[in-house]
């Protein structure tokens, strides 16, 4: 088995072995249409398969594995959105890491860019803890949510388009559940900042036109049924980020402070 199998005891695995599973994009569409809790939605994407070249990288990552954490085992599925299920923000990455989320279960969770980001999460207010590790480690978003645009580990960190438009109704389906009491959401990197725009439509949410460019900082005001909220844009905490200094600490304290002060006006 190269992955960890549904329902097999791991630390917050949202699925069971009769979760149904989605093989093509048409399966995906149905599925995440029909979902009616985010349960059932996080459930149905942590064992999707609709995407030949994604499932057949992340489980050969997972049997290869990395020197470093040979002796572990890896998650190997998809990766859901986590979080609270009534969060005033979301926050959008591109997609799980290879040896990070792939591994752990859990988005930027076990990687460099997970350190970054919990720290600042953890500083601003929005997680318990500067630090998230492996599942199962007690950390906790405080009214936020976390979601990737592509829920499936890409080779070289590059989701094909054809991959992104398959992954949408996953994502547009989760926007939806949760819309009701977000007030911010930011995305982490262009990728994710292009990838939430049509799921935010999906949803019913008002967009402007035409769509601002995204940047660190960015900021452009929506709405939902006349209710105000906010795009934020952040960039990625990548190690080529982060090592070259094009993100540091305190941008990314700056993008979650106006996050966090944005929620509870």
């Amino acid at each position: 088995m190269t992955y960890v199998p549904p329902g097999s005891g791991w630390p917050g695995d949202p699925a069971r072995p009769d979760t149904p599973v989605a093989h093509d994009p048409s399966e995906v569409r149905e599925l995440a249409a029909g979902s009616r809790t985010l349960a059932e939605l996080t459930a149905r994407q942590s064992v999707c398969r609709a995407c030949p070249r994604l499932v057949e990288w992340r489980e050969e990552v997972a049997t290869v594995k990395r020197r470093a954490f040979a002796g572990e085992t890896y998650w190997g599925r998809p990766i859901a959105g986590w979080g609270d299920e009534r969060p005033e923000v979301l926050i959008v990455g591109l997609a799980p890491a290879a040896h990070g989320g792939n591994r752990t279960g859990r988005i930027f969770t076990g990687d460099r860019s997970g350190d970054w980001l919990f720290a600042s999460l953890h500083r601003t207010g929005l997680a318990a803890r500067e630090t998230s590790v492996h599942a199962g480690d007690g950390q906790r978003l405080i009214g936020t949510r976390m979601v990737a645009a592509v829920r499936c580990a890409p080779p070289a960190n590059k989701p094909e388009p054809s991959e992104r438009a398959t992954c949408l109704p996953w994502l547009s389906r989760e926007v939806a559940l949760v819309a009701g009491g977000v007030r911010v959401v930011v995305a982490l990197g262009g990728f994710a900042w292009q990838a939430v725009w049509p799921a935010l439509k999906d949803a019913g949410y008002d967009l402007p036109r035409p769509r601002p460019p995204f940047g660190h900082g960015a900021e452009v005001e929506i709405s939902r049924d006349g209710a105000p909220a906010w795009l934020l844009g952040c960039y990625h905490p990548s190690q080529q980020n982060t090592f070259t200094g094009r993100v540091t600490a305190e941008m990314l304290d700056q993008v979650f402070t106006r996050a966090n002060a944005l929620r509870s006006p």
